[in-house]
């Protein structure tokens, strides 16, 4: 509702600047007082016309005041001048009440479709910690995009790039056959074996992978060789039709299948699976390159370090482009994306993909099959095979977000600068590298978990994990010692509920836990995970959130009425004064920030932020906190008030269970 009023009060202003100074501005900024007792906005509208027209500003805001008076917007009782110029704007409390008990709210959304890229992990191992942040950061991104039946949002497809052919696949298949000693019968007879044991190739590779990376370089007079072999291996994989290439195709999908089991666990789904393997067998990559050779963005090096490499010129810094002079010499800081010994680099397969998201490679598209049903639809991923007719469309998108961490800036700034090398500048301008920093260890967190952490690193402020040495987290294991944390907490608290209904509660406890530490931080930040921090039922945690939503419940049970009810009569309330002086803006206080959860959707979707929604979920608990503790809603005598107090609770307990969903995150009935 705050949004509502906002926008109309902001299309008011522009058509008074119209019609009485013949005045636009692009942007009209929107502030809020230093304190509710002098309004619930402020606009330094003045500020910015005051050189233009040649006025002081607190004259302008003046007459704006007397123009806006005529007729008030739609919400606001009165807008007066404050300070040097201004505008200070009070709020008609008991409409906006009333209008908020009937769930209307500013709608977020457009035409268009978005793509949102997400997870993208090796399928070489199990997923571990670094991978969640950045799955539970797409997840939640594309929920705050995607139409549902609060907003009409827009049309979102949910894509995880699987690179089945890289160097980590490599890497893996390397180990079965010459230190597990297996081939592809060999192979599938382990697959077997694991599943009728119950045990996890995923957790199997992840062995496997720390100790093929250690073989390479334990024997240095084998390093040269064993290098070789990896490289021979990765380029049967690549050329497929055969049985190296089997193998790996046996594991990357057995892995897969596996990661997708362990993002359902925290409610995360996908719509589409786009493997490498057909980016290269369906030759993406070959229209790509000759859309870039005659283009002139890819060209053969002759000379220099680049020799023989097909390259393209890198990003300019900071927008300064300078032409080359062929005098200079070969570019050596040139991004080769075609190898000497012709294969292809992960940007180049990358400009490929990106092509073919935005509709650009005219005539290519990948076969389809369905791979997982969820719920609700249909995952599908990628084949070079027999493709099925039904299958939705999933490219051609109209805005494009990247979820992948900020190590790989660079290689994300090529695709862009590509793009806008061939011409595409607007596809370009609608790319979004949603990028991140990584998650490591607190050093009481590594200990819990087992590991051995010297004294120098007990003094840091937290580890950095790292598959390849066999230091890290598995997702699985984290989310199991959570849940096992959680349960718990709540067997200790509620002994007397039956077995599966402590064990959804943990297990929702959990994953509140989990997601919201994840999205608390803004993206640029670097996390270190804590079991005790993120469980904490107390500070900017999930369960925290999640227990204000729980007592907000338990108000309406020992009320004898429902959250519903108590909106629908506050229709029948004389709010009179209630919401007014010192007793009613505590109040109002918590109606006034339920109202801004369209304003947080938009403010984060607009930034790439979803931090910002989780912050507002904690400051709207922290606000209902305050409100329960200090109005007596149970031992109100006046029913008035009464009925007032419990509408409050049920608007708060609405909104946080709204934006703990675009969060990812179940409200528990107990805790």
């Amino acid at each position: 509702m705050y949004r509502i009023v906002q926008q109309s009060l902001l299309v008011r202003i522009q058509a008074i600047l119209g019609a009485k100074y013949d005045v636009s501005l692009a942007n009209l900024a929107v502030e809020q007082p230093p304190s509710i007792a002098l309004g619930e906005l402020a606009l330094p509208v003045a500020f910015e016309l005051a050189k233009r027209l040649r006025k002081a500003p607190r004259a302008i805001a003046t007459e704006l005041v007397a123009e806006l008076s005529v007729a008030l917007p739609e919400g606001v009782a009165s807008v007066e001048v404050a300070g040097a110029g201004y505008l200070n704007v009070r709020l008609n409390r008991a409409a906006i009440a009333r209008e908020m008990a009937q769930d209307r709210h500013a709608d977020v959304g457009g035409p268009g479709f978005r793509l949102v890229e997400h997870t993208s992990i090796n399928p070489n191992k199990a997923a571990h910690i670094g991978h969640l942040r950045n799955a539970i950061l797409g997840d939640t991104f594309q929920r705050l995009l995607r139409r549902d039946d609060y907003k009409s949002g827009y049309e979102v497809g949910v894509q995880n790039y699987i690179d089945n052919t890289g160097v980590q696949v490599a890497d893996v298949v390397v180990g079965l056959i010459h230190l597990a000693g297996l081939d592809l019968t060999g192979t599938r007879a382990l697959l077997t074996e694991l599943n009728e044991k119950g045990e996890r190739i995923d957790f199997y590779c992840w062995d496997l992978y720390a100790r093929v990376s250690q073989w390479y370089t334990q024997d240095e007079s084998q390093a040269a060789a064993r290098k070789q072999l990896r490289l021979e291996t990765l380029h049967a994989i690549e050329r497929g039709g055969n049985d190296t290439a089997e193998i790996a195709d046996l594991i990357a999908t057995a892995v897969l299948r596996r990661h997708l089991e362990t993002m359902a666990r925290l409610s995360i789904e996908y719509d589409f699976l786009p493997r490498e393997s057909e980016i290269l067998h369906l030759h993406f990559w070959d229209a790509a390159r000759q859309l870039m050779i005659e283009k002139g963005v890819l060209y053969l090096e002759t000379e220099g370090k680049n020799k023989g490499c097909w390259v393209m010129r890198r990003a300019p810094v900071n927008g300064a482009q300078t032409e080359a002079d062929p005098a200079d010499g070969p570019d050596e800081d040139a991004k080769v994306i075609v190898r000497s010994n012709g294969t292809v680099t992960y940007v180049g397969k990358d400009i490929a993909y990106h092509l073919w998201k935005f509709g650009l490679l005219q005539g290519k598209d990948f076969g389809y099959r369905r791979f997982r049903e969820y719920p609700t639809h249909t995952c599908w991923i990628s084949t070079s095979g027999e493709s099925d007719p039904d299958h939705p469309v999933f490219g051609r998108a109209d805005a494009i977000y990247n979820v992948i961490d900020s190590r790989q800036n660079d290689p994300q700034t090529q695709v862009v600068q590509a793009l806008r090398g061939m011409g595409f500048t607007e596809e370009a301008d609608r790319y979004t590298h949603f990028s991140y920093e990584m998650v490591a260890l607190t050093p009481r967190c590594a200990l819990e978990l087992g590991y051995t952490v010297s004294e120098e690193d007990q003094r840091r402020a937290y580890i950095e994990v790292s598959g390849r040495k066999g230091f890290g987290v598995k997702a699985d294991d984290l989310l199991d010692r959570l849940i096992a944390a959680a349960r718990t907490e709540v067997d200790a608290r509620h002994p007397d509920l039956a077995e599966v209904e402590r064990r959804t509660i943990a297990s929702q406890i959990a994953v509140g836990a989990l997601r919201y530490f994840m999205l608390r931080y803004t993206r640029n930040t670097v996390i270190a995970f804590d079991f005790k921090d993120a469980l904490s039922f107390e500070g900017e945690t999930g369960p925290y959130v999640q227990y204000a939503i729980v007592r907000a419940a338990n108000i309406f049970r020992k009320a004898g009425t429902t959250a519903e009810a108590a909106l629908a009569a506050l229709a029948s309330l004389d709010l009179g004064e209630m919401l007014e002086g010192e007793a009613g803006t505590t109040v109002w206080e918590t109606w006034l920030l339920a109202s801004k959860l369209t304003l947080m959707i938009e403010q984060c979707i607009a930034t790439s932020e979803p931090a910002y929604l989780a912050r507002y979920a904690f400051q709207l608990a922290q606000q209902f906190n305050n409100f329960y503790h200090r109005h007596h809603i149970l031992n109100e005598t006046d029913p008035g008030r009464r009925g007032l107090y419990l509408a409050t609770a049920a608007v708060a307990q609405r909104e946080m269970v709204r934006a703990l969903g675009y969060l990812g995150i179940q409200a528990p009935e107990r805790m």
